[in-house]
């Protein structure tokens, strides 16, 4: 089976996100008022073959513990997209 993965990594609660900060800092001086509790974080997407859904949990699991996040100071999140599209 091939899908793609939509993996997301936020930095965890509690770690200082100064990208975020200054992001939410400058978002008035454009007019955007109310904005609180920015947080920056990146989003991932790629295909995967693996034979079954539990080999490509297991595999994005692996990949964003050992390469796409830092589980020191990142959580992530992952969706697949069985459709193909």
């Amino acid at each position: 089976m091939k899908v793609r993965v939509l993996l997301d990594v936020m930095l965890k609660d509690g770690i200082l996100d100064p990208q975020g900060q200054t992001v939410e800092r400058n978002l008035p001086s454009l007019g955007f008022k109310g904005v609180s509790g920015v947080r920056i974080g990146k989003h991932i997407v790629f295909d995967i073959e693996a034979e079954s859904r539990e080999a490509v949990d297991a595999q994005v699991r692996d990949m964003a513990e050992k390469l796409l996040s830092n589980p020191v100071i990142e959580d992530f999140t992952y969706r697949i997209d069985e459709s193909g599209e």
